[in-house]
């Protein structure tokens, strides 16, 4: 297991939640809501003897923390969603529906005071606690808290596409602590995309999102003829993935086929979610955040060269991006 270090404080890991935690509209800050939902700052976290096997009996008060570090990086992965925001213009969409929530709200701006916040932060290590919601009835758990750290989550993060990860760990001292990290879910702005905003419906149909998908994978594969990593050459189950996100990729970017590696289904995935990315070297890096007995199972050890992965210098500029916004390091 991988031991860590935070404000001069060392950390082992003892395990990792299972699911990941989508942050809904009724969690977040006024300003950052899609809908009406007022909420309650309770967070879901799936089903309570999940939850409770993972922070404690019934009744756990869990001691946690987030990281200055990981705020940052977070809130820079998810400033063109604050600048060009989907989310403000699906208010008016009519399943939304009418709302003035976001009437006066200057994103721009409250990116950047947000971002400031942050930076003034003095520790990296930010603690909260939170409290089992025993007084919810059924078979859903939820955690709620009043305090800062808690509260930083929920002011910066955008509904549906932000979603945290956690991690219990230990102290030298060995107390029992829970390590939150928020992610972007690049893939859910896309699939639900198309139900938030009208692309231009014309006779019912609506345009592909993904304008210029064909050719990118064409040219992807041209360049890279099979995964590097089971050397499976069939273009029938090979996947075109890109480096650098999509929704993040500026118009050339999204067609360039040195913004993508050709892989296997399983390891486009690995990758895409960021629990495997690439030093410039070709040497694989595996996150924390898989879990253990999936490393073993995938036979991931972190100490693996890909000798036939394709790198020249433009990939390894969007591979920069990866290592620094999309893998989970």
């Amino acid at each position: 297991m991988e031991n860590f270090v935070v404000d001069g404080q060392s950390f082992f890991v003892k395990e990792i939640f299972p699911e990941n935690i989508t942050i809904p509209d009724c969690s977040v800050k006024k300003a950052n809501k899609l809908g009406k939902a007022h909420g309650e700052a309770k967070l879901y976290f799936k089903r309570k003897d999940l939850m409770r096997d993972f922070f404690g009996k019934e009744g756990f008060k869990a001691k946690c923390f987030i990281l200055k570090d990981d705020l940052i990086l977070f809130l820079e992965a998810l400033k063109k969603e604050y600048e060009y925001s989907i989310f403000r213009e699906s208010r008016r969409h009519k399943n939304i529906g009418k709302t003035k929530l976001h009437k006066k709200v200057d994103f721009k701006h409250l990116w950047k005071e947000r971002m400031e916040k942050i930076r003034s932060l003095t520790n990296n290590a930010i603690y909260f606690s939170v409290t089992d919601q025993i007084q919810i009835k059924g078979s859903r758990g939820y955690v709620k808290s009043k305090e800062p750290g808690y509260e930083l989550i929920r002011e910066i993060s955008m509904p549906l596409i932000s979603y945290i990860s956690v991690i219990k760990v230990e102290n030298t001292k060995g107390e029992t602590l829970f390590y939150w990290k928020p992610f972007v879910n690049y893939d859910y702005f896309e699939e639900k995309a198309s139900s938030l905003l009208d692309y231009g419906k014309k006779k019912g149909k609506r345009k592909n999102i993904r304008v210029g998908q064909g050719k990118y994978r064409q040219l992807l594969l041209e360049e890279c003829v099979r995964c590097p990593f089971t050397q499976v050459s069939d273009s029938a189950i090979l996947t075109a993935s890109h480096i650098k996100p999509w929704r993040v990729s500026s118009k050339k970017e999204k067609t360039d086929p040195k913004n993508g590696f050709i892989l296997s289904p399983l390891y486009d995935k690995l990758f895409d979610k960021g629990y495997i990315s690439f030093t410039d070297e070709k040497k694989l890096l595996v996150s924390k955040w898989l879990s253990l007995e999936s490393q073993k199972l995938l036979k991931l050890d972190g100490s693996q060269y890909v000798k036939n992965l394709p790198l020249d210098d433009e990939r390894k500029r969007y591979l920069e991006y990866h290592r620094k916004y999309v893998y989970k390091g």
